[in-house]
C-alpha cells in the first residue's frame, strides 16, 4: 500500500475540508478557535503537513456542520 499523505485521494480530502470551511464563511482562525486549537493546527492539516486522526476529523466536521460519512464515502474510489 503506498503512503497516503499527499496522494491524490488525500488531496481530494483536503480540498473538501477547505471547500466546506470556505462555504461556511469561516477562516482557519475561526475553525481553530472552535476546536480549541491554534490556527496553525488548521493550516497544517489543510496544507497537508499533518494528518488528522479520526477523532480530530470528527471534531472538524462537527465545527463545519458536515456529515463525516459523506466525506469518507466520496474518498472510497
Amino acid at each position: 500500500m503506498p503512503k497516503s499523505l499527499r496522494s491524490p485521494r488525500h488531496q481530494r480530502f483536503l480540498a473538501q475540508l477547505i471547500s466546506l470551511r470556505k462555504a461556511k464563511g469561516m477562516t482557519q482562525a475561526q475553525v481553530a478557535e472552535k476546536l480549541g486549537r491554534p490556527q496553525s493546527f488548521v493550516a497544517k492539516y489543510e496544507g497537508g503537513e499533518r494528518r488528522l486522526d479520526i477523532i480530530e476529523f470528527l471534531d472538524v466536521t462537527a465545527v463545519l456542520d458536515a456529515d463525516p460519512c459523506v466525506i469518507l464515502l466520496s474518498l472510497r474510489s
